[in-house]
């Protein structure tokens, strides 16, 4: 009797990995389930269970998104979480492929998160779901630090609001119309005098 069930859900699983010819990109995503919540409903006849689940994915390369889905079953939440999180996926400039490229806050409701730069041999030093997006996104080097809700919801989205303020030198100068070597110069030779930043 129980064999059943395991045969057809490792069945089913099989069938959904081989039935959608997906391309290079899609398989090397990665995913992680970062909480699963049982949600009831009161109706008529007394309680509905059903199932919320919150994924982060991204390819290890520099791009990342979440995605929360809600179902009855366990494995369909999270098949609508991943699906969702695939289709907000933003991309975030890493330095040296390893790092960000400078210091971050972020905010979302209670969640409050920072995050830093960090030298070669650091490794991932945040905790929770901040660790979650960070190792999908492909940063080898960062410290991490929630000091607002630990509510996992508020954090995931607290993460993205710093990641997406992170910005190149490459996109800095573009928007201030200078070559990347005058901004690296000027940084590696400590601040600028005044007349030379543009306001």
């Amino acid at each position: 009797m129980a064999r059943e069930p395991q045969r057809g859900g490792g069945g089913n699983r099989r069938d959904n990995r081989n039935a959608p010819a997906v391309d290079a990109a899609e398989s090397d995503i990665i995913e992680k389930l970062v909480h699963i919540n049982r949600v009831a409903a009161t109706v008529k006849g007394g309680r509905r269970f059903s199932f919320a689940a919150l994924m982060v994915v991204g390819d290890g390369k520099g791009r990342v998104g979440f995605g929360h889905g809600k179902a009855r079953e366990v494995p369909e939440a999270i098949r609508k979480a991943t699906e969702e999180a695939k289709k907000t996926m933003i991309r975030v400039p890493l330095r040296e492929n390893r790092t960000l490229h400078h210091d971050g806050n972020g905010r979302w409701g209670a969640g409050k998160i920072m995050m830093r730069a960090a030298p070669p041999g650091t490794g991932v030093i945040a905790g929770g779901p901040m660790r979650a997006v960070l190792e999908t996104l492909g940063v080898q080097d960062v410290v991490g630090k929630s000091t607002g809700s630990s509510n996992p919801y508020n954090m995931i989205r607290a993460t993205f609001e710093a990641l997406k303020v992170q910005s190149s030198p490459r996109q800095v100068a573009a928007k201030r119309g200078k070559k990347v070597a005058d901004l690296m110069g000027r940084r590696n030779d400590g601040a600028s005098a005044p007349e030379t930043v543009e306001g």
